[in-house]
């Protein structure tokens, strides 16, 4: 059912409009009605309907400047006015803002019941043509989808073959049997040309499509359990597709991990990889948010080519989980060995790992050197070893020591660094505090600080800043503060995001909240 509402600064108008009109008739629930411009708007804030009516004089805001807010907020309101004035000024402004209908007083039950059925005709046509956009959409994506996992699987060789231009390049390239770029072409158009940029999200699980954008265009992948949205950028500002994502998790109640935007297509294969790192932190955080890869925290002393054995290592030992580690290093033994390689290849995988162990200990802050008490020189050691077996026996004991220390640190310092971060979050829970922020004012990388407030504190991160800030948002809202200016006090920027985050939390719109004191 359709929600509506009417600002009036009449008393007689409000109420002969609620009781004289059969709004169930026409499919629609009248959810509210104000008689201030202030007031008005805390309403839209609350209940999110779907048709405004609205007198152009009131005290406060007058309705025209009421149908500018809610249009810059939410263009897909229907917003229609009534008033008294017979004057060209106020029709033409009206227009201009994207008024649907103008109604002049006295309004008459038959001229309110002509204009809801034109409104009604008006919402049916604009499902229509989002139904036929959504049905072009399917069609485009069929044609495209292979051809986007083949650049996500098979990156720079994939998307380079994507950017031939030209019959003669296409014509080579089919002759090679690649079949990338006629699909492209077929689907993309010149649009191919105009894409500035690429990103690509690893969700936890299926999601409806977000919708598409002058300024992106989304696709959903799927490559056996791993589910992927690859966002291809057709302007730099990347301001109406962040405002998607940021309701993706809470909507639809997944994880969701992004990989960093690219310039190139060629690209796209690192971000991908990204994502799935990104997903894999965000699911042991067990946060259902958006986790960025940037906010896990980059090392780079850690190269960006790793296997995905060797991206498991890392992993386990960052989480501080020695049984999954173990696991993970007799895979790897396993798999040396069918491979049947020679000494001085194992030597170098298994030093690998080790200076990666290392690399990743040294995300503690801590001097890393203490880890044994000796001078510690892995290369020079393991040219003592002269069989298989002692370099694999070797490599385990390497692990479990750089393990136990790592734990070791975890203990003796989380409380402490935890406790100075909690204050810091406090103090500045009003600003658009990242993890990256906090991470640095403690002195530690990004992913070790998330993973050890997580193990102190009970609750990820996001979570934490998330409970505090709705904690003190409610103190305000029974104070009387407005919902728009409350969201700006707890750090959020737009009223939209606070209020779903808010009901999620409490169960009830912060304007309910509010009203209920």
């Amino acid at each position: 059912m359709l929600k509506a509402v009417i600002f009036d600064d009449e008393y007689i108008v409000l109420q002969g409009l609620q009781m004289m009109i059969d709004w169930s008739k026409y499919g629609i629930e009248l959810v509210g009605t104000a008689t201030n411009g202030f007031a008005a708007i805390d309403l839209v804030e609350t209940h999110s309907p779907d048709i405004v009516f609205t007198d152009i004089r009131m005290p406060g805001m007058d309705g025209l400047q009421v149908v500018e807010k809610i249009l810059a907020c939410a263009p897909e309101i229907i917003c229609i006015v009534f008033s008294g004035f017979n004057e060209f000024e106020y029709v033409k402004k009206a227009l201009k803002l994207g008024v649907s209908d103008y109604l002049e007083k006295p309004i008459t039950i038959p001229m309110m019941e002509e204009t809801l059925k034109r409104t009604l005709e008006k919402i049916n046509e604009q499902k229509k043509v989002l139904s036929l956009k959504e049905t072009l959409e399917d069609s485009r994506n069929v044609l495209i989808e292979k051809a986007a996992l083949d650049l996500l699987l098979q990156g720079e060789e994939a998307a380079l073959d994507l950017l031939l231009q030209g019959e003669e390049a296409a014509l080579d390239l089919l002759l090679q049997g690649e079949e990338a770029l006629p699909r492209w072409r077929n689907s993309f158009g010149e649009e191919l040309n105009d894409i500035v940029g690429v990103t690509v999200l690893a969700l936890s699980e299926r999601i409806p499509d977000i919708p598409s954008h002058s300024s992106y265009f989304s696709l959903y992948l799927r490559n056996g359990k791993e589910h992927l949205l690859v966002i291809f950028h057709f302007q730099k500002d990347s301001s109406e597709l962040l405002k998607e994502l940021l309701y993706l998790p809470g909507q639809h109640g997944i994880t969701v991990g992004s990989g960093r935007t690219y310039q190139y297509l060629t690209d796209a294969v690192k971000s991908y990889k990204e994502a799935q790192q990104a997903l894999r932190y965000g699911q042991f955080m067990e946060q259902g948010e958006w986790t960025r890869f940037e906010e896990i925290g980059e090392n780079p002393n850690i190269p960006g080519d790793l296997s995905e054995q060797e991206e498991a290592i890392i992993f386990y030992l960052r989480t501080g989980d020695k049984s999954g580690l173990l696991r993970q290093l007799n895979e790897f033994i396993n798999k040396v060995q069918t491979q049947r390689l020679n000494p001085d290849v194992i030597e170098r995988e298994i030093l690998k790992l080790i200076y990666l162990g290392l690399e990743v200990a040294k995300e503690t802050g801590e001097d890393v050197s203490t880890i044994t008490q000796r001078n510690y020189l892995p290369h020079i050691e393991i040219r003592m070893l002269n069989t298989k077996e002692k370099m694999f026996s070797w490599l385990k004991d390497q692990m479990e020591m750089i393990m136990d220390w790592f734990l070791q640190v975890r203990r003796d310092k989380k409380h402490e660094a935890v406790e100075k971060a909690s204050k810091y979050i406090e103090k500045n829970l009003s600003n658009d505090l990242t993890l990256q922020e906090v991470a640095e004012y403690v002195g530690m990388n990004t992913t070790y600080f998330s993973l050890l407030f997580k193990e102190e504190m009970k609750l990820s991160y996001i979570k934490y800043v998330t409970k505090l800030r709705m904690e003190r948002a409610k103190v305000l809202l029974r104070e009387g503060y407005k919902v728009a200016d409350v969201s700006e006090k707890v750090g959020y920027h737009t009223y939209r995001h606070f209020s779903e985050l808010f009901k999620k939390q409490v169960g009830v719109n912060p304007g309910q909240y509010r009203d209920s004191f």
